[in-house]
């Protein structure tokens, strides 16, 4: 199947004299750093690297090829490769652009906004169709060298903020505030909150942020946060809901930045012989299907994780610029189990 090329309007691109010019080092310096290859002190491989992104300046790996943004590949950032849910984003990228004779290039930031920036960088010099990026949220290094290159941005996961270009998800505050409500409607006063990362998801903040704010304009409380710095896992889960309710004030109910400390709560739980949801209830995020094998079906929010995908990679292969500032809400839906 032919391409179509890309009809997205692109600005003069800095060149890599312009680079050295403002770097104060030769082309030659310029272009080793961009290779990675030769010797280069730090000190001036940094000055480089500040120009070039200050000037939106991003090397072309494919020597001799075609500087425009036209090429079979598409670059993928996701958060972090040890999360599940990422698998079902993944997939469903992959299915839609298979189909036109694309392929993903993946990059993983495990949720570093400086990261995620280097990233970028590396995969538009490779010349890709499109990237797709994970939540709105990013370096202004990262928006003007979008900007300066013109290439296609579908951005996932989130449509709580303005987008560059597109964006394809669900609203974390509304999915935050639901689970609010309904926690508030069972009866439970005392909160407890349970995240992973250091706090560097930024969509987790926007539901603890949200479900805090509307458990106490009812008049309830959170009493207690625990956040470890390593990435998710049930083993973290289980930890961290082990302190929370070793506190002298415990939660009678906690909410978890996923299904898998979630689980891992729920574990921790039944290992200690404590009621759930009669002593403690329990909340997820997600809804992934390995719930379903556990002892109690966790209550969580169901998200359309493989549709998110599809949808930004459908976006991605369009030619037509007429859809700008698309925000598509694909919604998610609050699943009641046996720990509420």
């Amino acid at each position: 199947m032919a391409r179509r090329r890309s009809q997205t309007p692109q600005k003069a691109q800095p060149t890599m004299h312009d680079v050295a010019r403002v770097a104060g080092v030769s082309q030659m310096t310029v272009s080793r750093v961009m290779r990675g290859t030769g010797y280069i002190s730090k000190d001036v491989k940094n000055e480089v690297v500040k120009a070039a992104r200050e000037m939106g300046y991003v090397h072309n790996r494919l020597a001799g090829g075609n500087a425009t943004y036209d090429n079979p590949i598409v670059g993928v950032v996701i958060p972090t490769m040890q999360n599940r849910v990422f698998n079902e984003v993944l997939s469903g990228i992959n299915d839609t652009l298979v189909e036109s004779g694309l392929r993903p290039v993946f990059g993983v930031t495990e949720y570093s906004l400086e990261t995620e920036e280097d990233v970028v960088f590396d995969l538009l010099s490779w010349r890709p169709r499109g990237l797709i990026l994970p939540g709105l949220e990013h370096t202004p290094s990262l928006r003007k060298i979008i900007a300066q290159t013109g290439v296609r941005v579908a951005e996932i996961m989130d449509v709580d903020g303005d987008p560059i270009s597109a964006c394809f998800g669900f609203s974390h505050a509304q999915a935050g505030e639901d689970m609010a409500r309904h926690l508030i409607e069972r009866g439970y006063r005392r909160f407890g909150l349970v995240g992973s990362q250091g706090g560097l998801d930024l969509r987790a903040t926007k539901r603890f942020d949200a479900f805090s704010k509307l458990v106490t304009s009812l008049g309830a409380e959170v009493v207690a946060r625990e956040n470890d710095t390593q990435a998710s896992s049930m083993e973290a889960g289980r930890k961290m809901t082990s302190a929370l309710l070793d506190e002298p004030n415990p939660p009678d109910a906690i909410y978890y930045a996923n299904d898998d400390l979630a689980a891992g709560g729920l574990m921790h739980c039944l290992a200690n012989g404590i009621d759930v949801p009669k002593e403690v209830a329990l909340a997820g995020f997600n809804g992934l299907g390995f719930l379903s094998a556990l002892p109690k079906r966790i209550t969580s929010t169901v998200t359309p994780r493989y549709k998110i995908g599809a949808d930004a990679a459908s976006w991605i292969l369009r030619t037509s610029s007429a859809d700008a500032g698309l925000k598509s809400d694909l919604g998610a839906t609050l699943r009641i189990g046996e720990t509420t």
